[in-house]
């Protein structure tokens, strides 16, 4: 049989660690975990359970910290994991089948997952996560993640050499990836005010603009296809929420980039911002 590395990063999930560890023990030869400095046990933990912990120092977005896990990685198969994921017995079942290639064609290198989340203490069925299919299980050397800061995506890896394996998408996988994505909603807030300062700054970085206008259309037409075209109503006062907190990040991310792209032009003219003095009321 194959052997397989999981990989996951982390930034204070100690809340979260042991359970998805324990859902790939058995199934992993090898658990890699990469750290940003936590400030609470995600690194003890996850020690303790026999994963091997590396602790990075420099953040620089989601790609490039799963990247570093994946160079870190030794097996012929790559199980990528978040901190807030479960593999469910039917989806380790699956995938140890992949491992012993009983399952799918042998040229295949990598498998998509379906993915069930949660929001806030539901399950959500509607509002456009039904149809979640990860891709998260690859054959080592075929794929890397884009080095994107955020919304980090697998691709076929770019250095291959003719000895690496082709990249070739297999099948989706019928067992579940277990998704507790937020517990409340002080999470959903600062995941929102995160990805959208990640996302402004790599979209300015490549030239792109926005307008308050734009920021406004698209939080607008985010809260349109979950609640509306998604269905989102079916998932009650939870489907409302979560099209709501879609259309307060769209609305951020594009806000965030105008207020960059406006202050970058500000610099470029020699003018001074406020500096924050005291008020007088």
């Amino acid at each position: 049989m194959a052997t397989l590395s999981v990989i996951i990063i982390t930034k204070n999930e100690q809340s979260h660690i042991e359970n998805c560890i324990k859902s790939v023990v058995g199934l992993a030869d090898e658990i890699i975990v990469v750290d940003s400095q936590s400030t609470d046990r995600t690194a003890e933990i996850a020690r303790s359970m026999g994963a091997k912990v590396s602790i990075t120092t420099d953040w620089q977005g989601f790609g490039i910290q799963k990247n570093r896990a994946l160079a870190l990685s030794t097996s012929e198969w790559v199980l990528s994991l978040d901190a807030d994921e479960r593999v469910t017995p039917e989806l380790a079942l699956e995938i140890k089948s992949v491992l012993e290639g009983k399952t799918g064609d042998p040229r295949e290198t990598c498998y998509l997952i379906n993915r069930q989340s949660w929001y806030c203490g539901r399950l959500i069925k509607h509002s456009g996560w039904q149809e979640d299919k990860i891709l998260r299980l690859f054959k080592r050397g075929a794929a890397e993640f884009t080095n994107d800061k955020v919304h980090e995506r697998i691709i076929r890896t770019q250095h291959a050499s003719n000895s690496d394996p082709a990249f070739k998408e297999g099948r989706v996988l019928n067992g579940l990836m277990l998704h507790y994505s937020f517990s409340d909603f002080d999470q959903v807030l600062l995941k929102v005010n995160r990805y959208s300062s990640l996302w402004a700054e790599q979209q300015a970085l490549q030239g792109r603009r926005s307008t308050p206008l734009k920021a406004l259309v698209h939080g607008i037409s985010a809260f349109c296809k979950a609640y509306i075209f998604k269905c989102g109503f079916l998932d009650g006062a939870h489907g409302l929420a979560l099209a709501l907190s879609n259309a307060e990040g769209a609305y951020y991310k594009y806000l965030k980039l105008w207020h960059l792209n406006w202050t970058k032009t500000r610099e470029g003219r020699g003018e001074q911002g406020d500096q924050g003095g005291s008020n007088e009321h």
